[in-house]
């Protein structure tokens, strides 16, 4: 079968029919048209014409019986009289390569196509429904004859369908597309009979009429056709649910979505959060009624105590005594206790220079022992790591969009102002960047991906323009005359973007709309903006550079990096009028996070600035004006600020000998968290001294020892609680929150440490230079002799004078009713971090994940990765695999390809590679003589094919041809080449003797925000789950961003047992350093975790997420809750006064004063700083979540607890 017309080269690949047209008188006998080949093509060579012939059929010669059993099964010709010869059948053989690679997935699909075929190149009945209607002169004078040039057939409207419908569902694997949107040229879903004509066939001629209808002396073709439903009588199977939409079945319906859990229309929680403070309401106005007539300070003050009370009076005082002595002693050995605590400071903190600092956002986010980490590791061994990515979103500020009119006929096409040719021009004029590491010049070839190398060395770039191979000569080509342009860079990209891994687009143009690189473009991946499938809307381009990931090989590495800071830089600096570009390069956001660190360096120190110099002033008790220079307290001020910081040092020195990294969350947070624990410490002892009058014959050692002998066990109490809670919290399996817990325990204990023996020990020599009257920094200098008036302060003296008293009023009933609130809104706060966050106000990222945002239409790949040890050599093993005829139903690439969650048909190597070493294929053929690879671009004569899928081929030699087929690159006559597509997605091992892991590649849909990113991880994780039951064999899914966001599937379990652990630990060290009353370690247990609910609730309030950072901050503030109540608390406990009242007065007087300026007021100013700061993490995280925490801890410690323990708070016991 010859060439039938010079504007058809696809004819080379494939032919469909075109419609009926005119009419064609009645010959007597029916007849050939066509017999043999003729002339060759001019402007197709290689082709050549058939020859015209109207006499009867002539016998096939014997040459050709095979064939013609090979090609047309089953069609019984009796004497073989046909209207071809061999030749035309070689031609027909050679023609149908594509279809059979194609089509053949589904059997009742290529046997209609081949039944057409067949019937058209041979059939002794030709002239009964096809007539010849161009010819040209054969200049050969031996045979004089005619060429045939145009032919017009009459198909059967019946058959034509039901072919149409057989094939319209068949899918290409390693396109992601539909097989008939590579041969037809445009989606499959509008490719029609009329679209086949006007795309694949000959030249259409003029009035066509509808098929079926009588014409006068023509019997239409319609033979028998199947349904893809249907097996075939050779044994074929029914095509696969894959590939024939019938043979799937009713779909399950999804559960329809929970609906919000609602009482009488309105939130279900906020309802019995409203009725439980309702409740609560009525039971406090009762309880305060019954107090008017039984009032509290009626209630009794002593009471027999227990055995456990006697044991906590004598722990108690245990306590006391070893502090005393301690504090005596540092005071009366300052040099010694200062010297040894600069000593092992300065040993601790040379740890410093094995400081090791994280910023693999990897290394942050995920355990090495996660699931996600562990799947990413053996992806990334056995598969290479995941490529980098450089991408840029490009938008044009132009009006350009045009129209475009195809000729000769069909509807006008428009084209967004980014495919205006002259955009794309200079889109394409980029420049050559050229990097420099280590003395070596370093460009984009030197790094990228180049999936065919060696054979094509050409880098993977995902552009619309390599549709025109990237070069502006392709972009201006155009074929036509003085009056029409038949075809331009119009018609090549409508093509194109329903067929990308065509090598022709039957145009006049025929040019491929493969890339330079030798793999397909698929235009949801390089256009953006545009609606439904109409590519040509598009309102932006992306182009992606994919570079390779050398983790293993530092210069390598070194090479990309370089090269990505001269692409960052070159974006930055472009500029074009018509163009606007939103770019992000590999290491983008790690650059980001680390200048939005550098750049908030200036807006911490201020904060910290603020808090040193608040802390240095207030510590002093100024008794006169003239003795202001004495009073003051700087250098002790700046001492204890020292100490904190020495205490921080310290903590990252221990674990950066021990080999453990810390992380820019340690660095940011720990230093706040052990300033306020450290400065509330300080101002607790400073301001007992200032407020304690030396007993008679007592010396100043003595009178310190005592005052320490008070006050450090309440330290005791607070510090040794957070430390436990918080040495508990690395108990977690994020890394991020581990790291913070391990840090942050050991520093609070340390600073706990040096409080009680350097800080004690310095404030004995200022005591002693206060007694002296020297002055305070400049200490040698002494004024004269002067009476010292001890006076309270100010604080302590509102505290006691007007707060307490007004405070310990009814006010419980307002905090209950912002728990009832928290509590109604904390499942309402979102999971997650957006990436948007992460970045500094003025990052050129920020409009880049805009961009994404806006137009792209396609979320990431996701590979489902089949683990090492499945059989693939069985039946029963591919089959549990494979999407083809025979494959199960519930088979790997089925399930995949009906899941919801998934934009595209999965790439199967496994189908692909059966389509390959097909027998009637030009693609499996190895030498006779070698046995070496015969590729099917080159010269086959001598090469043999093999049919493998035979049960008794298949195991011996699957193996064989496997790394054939994965090293076959694509070209014309082979389009199946799995080098391309698959040749990193089989992992051959055992000397390439056995199939190791494999995957199957699509792409999940469209994900914006962070919920998307969480339920399209859990929903593969589903997928995967029921593929592996299927299978009896594990498979995982694998995406990039697998390793972030496996977090947020455990977040809340995490949060909560981070808190609960807390809590717990709270609650028994409480108990136990109270003198083992239990039910001050319930209150103080108890305000703690209001205060954390009450956290929430201004999360859900201030629009923060749940997620690692905001997890450390809510275990950091369950250690500072405990600094706001745990010292009012024991200051309660161990009153001797006679009621509750005048108990919790006295403990707010004396401790609350304290409290606020050492914890409230300190932290309050160096808080409101952060709020300049240009870094949306620390305006949210940091500046919102510290206010939101100082505040609530003030709030609960200085106002509920009081109140509360008026109300409920232990009785005195008498013992104290």
């Amino acid at each position: 079968m010859g060439l039938l017309s010079e504007q058809s080269h696809f004819f080379s690949f494939f032919l469909f029919i075109i419609l009926a047209a005119g009419h064609y008188k009645w010959v007597q006998a029916q007849h050939c048209v066509w017999y043999g080949e003729c002339g060759e093509s001019a402007k197709v060579p290689g082709k050549k014409y058939n020859c015209n012939y109207t006499g009867p059929p002539k016998p096939l010669p014997a040459g050709g019986h095979e064939l013609l059993v090979e090609l047309c099964p089953g069609y019984d010709y009796g004497d073989r009289s046909l209207c071809c010869d061999v030749q035309q059948l070689q031609t027909l053989k050679g023609s149908l390569q594509l279809p059979l690679q194609f089509l053949s997935r589904c059997p009742a699909c290529f046997f209609n196509l081949m039944n057409l075929f067949c019937e058209l190149t041979c059939s002794p009945h030709q002239s009964a429904f096809m007539n010849g209607t161009k010819f040209t002169l054969f200049n050969d004078t031996a045979q004089n004859t005619t060429n045939v040039v145009e032919v017009e057939y009459y198909i059967g409207k019946t058959f034509a369908n039901a072919m149409y419908n057989a094939c319209q569902d068949v899918q290409a694997p390693s396109s992601n597309v539909k097989a008939l949107s590579l041969l037809c040229g445009k989606d499959a879903n509008d490719c029609n009979l009329n679209d086949f004509s006007s795309f694949h066939s000959i030249t259409p001629h003029p009035g066509t009429t509808p098929l079926d209808v009588p014409v006068s002396g023509m019997t239409p073709m319609n033979n028998k056709t199947y349904k893809c439903t249907e097996g075939l009588e050779d044994g074929s199977g029914s095509c696969s649910c894959q590939d024939c939409s019938p043979a799937c079945g009713p779909q399950p319906v999804p559960p329809p979505l929970t609906p919000p859990w609602t009482i009488l229309g309105i939130d279900a929680m906020a309802v019995i959060m409203w009725i439980a403070y309702v409740v609560f309401l009525l039971i406090f106005i009762g309880a305060v009624i019954g107090a008017w007539s039984f009032p509290r300070s009626l209630l009794p003050v002593t009471v027999d105590a227990s055995c456990g009370e006697m044991l906590g009076e004598r722990f108690e005082s245990m306590l006391r005594s070893v502090f005393t002595v301690w504090g005596s002693f540092c005071v009366q050995q300052p040099l010694l206790v200062i010297l040894g605590s600069l000593v092992i400071v300065g040993c601790c903190s040379s740890g410093l220079f094995y400081m090791k600092i994280t910023t693999d956002p990897v290394a942050l986010w995920s355990s090495p022992s996660s699931q996600a980490r562990q799947e990413k590791d053996y992806f990334d061994s056995h598969f290479g790591p995941f490529f980098r990515s450089e991408q840029l979103i490009i938008t044009t500020t132009l009006k350009s969009e045009s129209i475009y009119s195809p000729y000769p006929v069909g509807a006008d096409v428009p084209f967004g102002a980014p495919l205006d040719k002259e955009v794309l021009h200079q889109v394409r004029n980029w420049v050559k960047l050229v990097a420099s590491y280590e003395n070596e010049t370093v460009t984009l070839k030197d790094i990228c991906l180049s999936p065919l190398a060696p054979y094509n060395d050409h880098c993977t770039i995902l552009s619309v323009l390599n549709y025109f191979q990237n070069s502006h000569e392709q972009l201006d080509r155009t074929k036509g005359d003085e009056f029409y342009v038949w075809a331009d860079y119009h018609t090549h990209f409508l093509y194109c973007v329903n067929a990308p891994a065509s090598l022709n687009d039957t145009s006049p143009l025929h040019d491929p709309c493969l890339g330079t690189f030798g793999g397909p473009i698929f235009p949801w991946l390089v256009l953006g903006g545009y609606d439904g499938t109409n590519y040509n809307n598009a309102t932006a381009l992306v182009i992606t550079f994919p570079v390779n990931n050398f983790h293993n090989d530092t210069a390598k590495l070194g090479k990309a990096l370089a090269w990505e800071i001269e692409f960052i830089s070159f974006l930055k600096n472009f500029s074009n009028p018509n163009l606007t570009i939103a770019f992000n390069s590999e290491r983008s956001i790690e650059d980001e996070i680390n200048r939005e660190s550098e750049s908030d360096i200036s807006t911490v120190v201020i904060s910290y600035a603020i808090m040193f110099v608040y802390i240095s002033l207030a510590l002093g008790h100024i008794h006169s004006c003239k003795r202001v220079l004495v009073d003051s307290k700087v250098s002790l001020g700046i001492a204890g600020i020292l100490i904190v910081l020495s205490s921080v040092a310290c903590s990252l020195g221990i674990f950066s000998y021990a080999g453990v990294p810390l992380t820019l969350i340690v660095i940011e947070v720990i230093p706040f968290l052990v300033l306020a624990v450290g400065v509330d410490n300080i101002f607790i002892i400073v301001q007992t001294y200032q407020r304690d009058e030396r007993m008679p014959q007592e010396e100043l050692h003595q009178q310190i020892g005592r005052i320490l002998g008070d006050v450090a066990p309440s330290m005791f109490l607070s510090s040794f609680s957070e430390t436990v809670a918080f040495f508990l919290g690395a108990l977690s399996t994020m890394p991020a929150v581990r790291t913070f817990s391990l840090f942050a325990g050991l520093a609070v204990l340390i600073d706990f440490l040096l409080q009680i023996s350097c800080f004690i020990s310095l404030l004995g020599l200022d005591a002693r230079r206060q007694e002296g009257n020297r002055l305070d920094i400049l200490c040698c200098v002494k004024l004269p002799e002067g009476q010292e008036e001890r006076t309270d302060g100010f604080l302590f003296r509102f505290f006691k004078k007007i707060y307490a008293p007004f405070l310990l009023k009814e006010w419980v009933a307002v905090f209950v009713a912002m728990l009832s609130f928290s509590i109604a809104v904390t499942n309402k706060v979102q999971i997650g971090l957006d990436q948007q966050l992460s970045m500094p106000d003025d990052s050129y990222v920020l409009q880049y994940f805009k961009n994404l945002s806006e137009y792209l239409h396609t979320g990431p790949p996701v590979y489902f990765v089949v683990k090492d040890g499945h059989d693939y050599l069985s039946l029963e093993g591919q089959n549990s695999v494979c999407g083809g005829v025979g494959c199960n139903n519930d088979s790997l690439v089925q399930q995949v390809y009906t899941a919801s969650l998934l934009s595209f048909n999965p790439s199967s190597w496994l189908d692909d590679y059966f389509d390959w070493v097909k027998p009637q294929s030009t693609c499996c053929r190895y030498y006779n003589s070698s046995g070496a690879f015969c590729n099917a671009s080159g010269n086959t004569h001598n090469c043999h094919s093999i049919d493998i899928t035979t049960p008794s081929n298949c195991r011996n030699d699957f193996m064989k041809f496997l790394p054939m087929f994965l090293s076959d690159n694509p070209n014309v006559n082979c389009g199946k080449g799995g080098h391309a597509a698959y040749g990193s997605a089989v992992d051959l091992t055992g000397n390439e003797t056995s199939v190791g892991a494999t995957y199957f590649m699509t792409y999940h849909t469209i994900l914006k925000d962070s919920p998307d990113f969480i339920d399209a991880l859990k929903m593969a994780r589903v997928l995967a789950g029921n593929i592996t039951n299927t299978m009896g064999h594990t498979v995982f899914p694998y995406s990039v961003f697998y390793v972030f966001y496996e977090q947020y599937l455990t977040i809340v379990y995490d949060t909560v047992f981070q808190l609960v652990v807390s809590l717990v630990a709270i609650f028994v060290v409480t108990t136990v350093l109270l003198g083992f009353e239990l039910w001050s370690g319930v209150l103080v247990s108890i305000t703690i975790a209001m205060i954390l609910v009450n956290m929430f609730g201004v999360m859900w309030l201030w629009g923060i997420s749940l997620n690692a950072v905001s997890l450390v901050n809510l275990v950091m503030s369950c250690g500072i809750s405990v600094e706001f109540c745990s010292h009012i608390m024991r200051a309660f406990s161990i009153s001797v006064k006679s009621t509750r009242v005048e108990r919790a007065e006295e403990a707010l007087a004396h401790m609350g004063s304290s409290v606020f300026s050492g914890i409230t007021l300190t932290k309050f100013g160096g808080i409101l700083i952060l709020a300049l700061s240009k870094s949306q993490i620390f305006q949210i995280f940091y500046f919102r979540m510290y206010l939101a925490m100082v505040l609530l801890g003030a709030t609960h410690g200085l106002m509920f607890l009081p109140v509360l323990l008026s109300y409920a708070g232990t009785l005195w016991m008498g013992w104290t």
